[in-house]
């Protein structure tokens, strides 16, 4: 695991699609990356002396394939509750179809759905992770914010070291997605932890 502060670490068998481990006042997993980085997953966390039993909730900013593709497994060897925004609950439950070519990534990916998730909103909290409503790369995404570390989902991704907007053929809404990045000048952090790349400074995408 990559250290990123004293409390939040990047899984970096995930790598790819990486995942956040938080450890606040209870232990919290973010996203949970492709199907195929499972065995991976589970040893890295061992490797650092964390049982599956520790992580108490699993919070997806998402439900992209990417992002969701161990959710149910996680949720039966965790006991972790699994947490979502409301608008995206339907299609991690696949009962609502992806938008464009994102249907067919659903359909060729097998994942096992998650047996409940929770409903978040705008300003919801989870273990003392505020959670920030951030539509554009999808309808329901979200951002989560912890102490000095914003962690983006889909929003941004890095390239060569910058944290830049995520490419608009594989948004939902790209102008929604700008509205979003300007809400988040507004919120307090240092490091913007994203899934497509490392984590950068927040000077590296966001001017105050």
């Amino acid at each position: 695991m990559k250290q990123i502060t004293n409390e939040v670490f990047l899984l970096e068998s995930t790598k790819g699609s990486y995942c956040y481990l938080v450890k606040a006042r209870q232990m919290v997993l973010i996203d949970t990356g492709l199907p195929f980085v499972r065995r991976g997953l589970i040893k890295e966390l061992k490797v650092n002396q964390i049982a599956p039993s520790d992580i108490s909730h699993i919070i997806l900013t998402h439900g992209d394939m990417d992002h969701i593709g161990n959710v149910g497994y996680l949720e039966k060897l965790t006991g972790a509750k699994v947490w979502a925004s409301k608008e995206e609950i339907p299609f991690i439950m696949n009962e609502k179809p992806r938008a464009g070519f994102k249907r067919y990534f659903a359909k060729i990916m097998r994942y096992r759905k998650p047996n409940k998730i929770e409903a978040l909103k705008d300003g919801d909290q989870v273990a003392g992770i505020e959670v920030v409503t951030t539509p554009g790369h999808t309808e329901g995404h979200i951002s989560l914010i912890y102490k000095k570390v914003l962690f983006a989902g889909d929003l941004v991704e890095e390239r060569d070291g910058f944290c830049v907007p995520y490419p608009p053929s594989w948004n939902w809404d790209t102008s929604a997605l700008f509205k979003s990045i300007e809400k988040l000048k507004h919120y307090s952090f240092k490091w913007v932890c994203m899934a497509h790349g490392n984590p950068v400074l927040r000077d590296e995408l966001f001017e105050d």
